[in-house]
């Protein structure tokens, strides 16, 4: 993965480089092409300020013919000497630098000829015209000074035009390689995320029958042996609970057995003729061993469901008689408590295991009969939406307490409504409906607002062979009774 990312960045990098480098010289250049520039437009104006100062100091001097003047004119023709060598520095033509030896030479000529002539001989006709040829000069040169800057300047354009269309080519050249090195390192790295996602989610629903096999990048492989180590780990983790909870149940009624044979046997009188306050006595021993039993036998059921959950027995069946043998199944409990039925089912006919979807209807009933009133109603209504089955079950009791609704799904979680009512349960029957719904891919729901009581909405795939594959998927676990 991070070579992906290299070969990434790596293009991208050097282009960023080769630009700031690109950038770095044509600055340098635009900045020093400025600077001397600058520097000559400088020197041939004070070339052209010295030339007249220099004349008005001839012309004093070849009139007058004083010490004075003479220092003067030395002063001056050192001054535009020294500029003179200073524009000297910043000509780049052989030409520009011969016409500036030319005005070197014609300034020596000046000198000399100021320098012999005899007292109040001096022609200011001569002069003049001599420092005019001195000016044309001095114009030529700047001439050619300004056309050597607007060369480099053009020069400095044509290489800033041709570093932009390097630029260009790059960058043309350097999206698309990002684009397809983007899509092929999404690619290589999607598959086994996809692949780490669904072992994740298998995981923590406690579906832990199929094999993690990570392909791809060498991190995600390693991250896909170590979640496939946690798999098998996990397993043997539940292999184990489950040998312990068979042991110690098929430990726990031997002994049990013998209890209950013996208070059955007080209670038959076996021993002798029990008065009043020995038989309540007998009589609790006997109800207490009744529910140690069914404990005892819920956790063995518990045991053999969780080891059988996460694999599905399909067949194809229809759902109403289904739910019509459940019913009957609960006709006895339902008329103790007077419960009426609300039953809409829809006859559709299901792909799945036919004896976990009993289940369900059986918890789910059960659960709704447990928390009904005397004299109310459970509703109980299944219908097709596209590819998914909608079973509802509610009831009008009395509701779920906040704090419960949290762990209603977790096994031998039984609430506080369980505790307070006079029916208690073992709290499994929530968690086997939580299982085997997500063992054929499919959702458990509590519905607010509709019933007064608990609402459970399962949702579900109507052929498991192809919508669920076996695999738990993660269901909210916002309100419910506890079973």
């Amino acid at each position: 993965m991070l070579l992906g990312l290299a070969l990434i960045a790596v293009p991208l990098v050097v282009a960023l480089v080769d630009a700031g480098l690109q950038i770095r010289v044509l600055a340098s250049t635009g900045q020093k092409l400025v600077d001397e520039g600058v520097s000559a437009a400088r020197a041939t104006q004070d070339m052209f300020a010295k030339i007249d100062e220099l004349e008005r100091a001839a012309k004093y001097y070849g009139l007058l013919k004083t010490d004075e003047l003479l220092a003067v004119y030395r002063s001056k023709d050192e001054a535009l000497t020294t500029v003179r060598e200073q524009l000297f520095s910043h000509l780049r033509t052989e030409e520009s630098r011969q016409t500036l030896e030319a005005l070197g030479d014609l300034q020596g000529t000046i000198r000399l000829s100021v320098l012999s002539m005899p007292r109040g001989t001096a022609d200011p006709d001569e002069l003049s015209q001599r420092f005019n040829e001195l000016t044309n000069l001095a114009n030529k040169v700047t001439e050619q000074s300004n056309a050597e800057i607007d060369a480099e300047v053009a020069a400095l354009e044509e290489r800033t035009q041709a570093a932009r269309r390097r630029l260009l080519w790059q960058s043309a050249l350097l999206l698309p390689l990002t684009v397809i090195a983007i899509i092929a390192v999404t690619l290589a790295v999607g598959r086994p995320l996809r692949t780490l996602d669904r072992a994740i989610s298998e995981l923590g629903s406690g579906m832990f029958s199929r094999e993690i096999v990570v392909t791809g990048p060498q991190d995600l492989e390693r991250l896909g042996r170590q979640l496939e180590w946690l798999r098998n780990r996990l397993l043997e983790l539940a292999q184990e609970r489950s040998r312990f909870l068979r042991h110690m149940s098929h430990e726990l009624k031997t002994p049990l057995a013998n209890i209950r044979e013996g208070t059955e046997l007080l209670m038959d009188g076996a021993v002798g003729e029990l008065d009043s306050n020995q038989r309540e006595v007998t009589g609790i021993l006997r109800e207490n061993g009744i529910k140690l039993q069914r404990l005892i036998e819920n956790l063995l059921s518990f045991s053999a469901w969780q080891s059988s959950s996460s694999t599905l027995d399909i067949s194809e069946f229809r759902l109403r008689p289904l739910v019509k043998q459940v019913l009957e199944n609960q006709q006895l409990t339902l008329l103790s408590q007077r419960v009426r039925l609300d039953v809409k089912i829809e006859d559709v006919t299901l792909v799945a295991d036919r004896g976990k979807v009993r289940l369900i209807l059986e918890n789910l009933l059960s659960n709704a009969v447990k928390y009904s009133p005397k004299g109310g109603a459970i509703h109980m209504s299944a219908q097709r939406n596209g590819d998914q089955l909608i079973l509802d079950v509610a009831d009008n009791g009395p509701g779920i307490a906040p704090e419960d609704r949290a762990h209603i799904f977790e096994a031998f979680y039984t609430g506080r409504a369980a505790k307070s009512g006079s029916l208690k349960g073992t709290g499994i029957g929530l968690s086997v409906v939580l299982e085997f719904v997500n063992a054929h891919g499919g959702t458990v729901q509590l519905i607010d607002g509709e019933f007064a009581g608990a609402h459970f909405r399962i949702t579900m795939p109507i052929s498991a062979a192809s919508g669920g594959d076996g695999t738990a998927n993660s269901s909210p676990k916002e309100h419910a009774h506890a079973a």
